[in-house]
């Protein structure tokens, strides 16, 4: 299979799933479950996405300068940094512990 049929067909899933969310009644979109579960659902799969951009390389975890600058970041925005100052110092962080090891 190509890189481009899989992109294709990437395509068409994640459009045919946007078409059938249309199709559900709205009554069961405003059910209260439904509504946590979908905020609870972007979320896990946003913390799914940065433990796996943070802690692998390739096949091996790994723990390097992007676990420092994560954990800045956590800190960072637990003191309500703008979001802006927070990347900047957790980029300075990791580009410093790369140049000094």
């Amino acid at each position: 299979m190509s890189v481009w049929l899989g992109i294709i067909i990437g395509a068409v899933a994640v459009y045919s799933w946007k078409f059938v969310g249309h199709l559900v009644p709205r009554r069961i979109l405003d059910h209260p479950r439904v509504a946590a579960t979908a905020n609870y659902l972007t979320i896990a799969l946003m913390a799914a996405l940065v433990g796996v951009q943070t802690f692998t390389t390739k096949h091996a975890v790994v723990i390097d300068a992007r676990f420092a600058a994560m954990l800045l970041a956590i800190l960072l925005t637990a003191f309500r940094v703008p979001f802006l100052a927070t990347v900047a110092a957790s980029a300075t962080l990791a580009a410093l512990i790369r140049l000094w090891f």
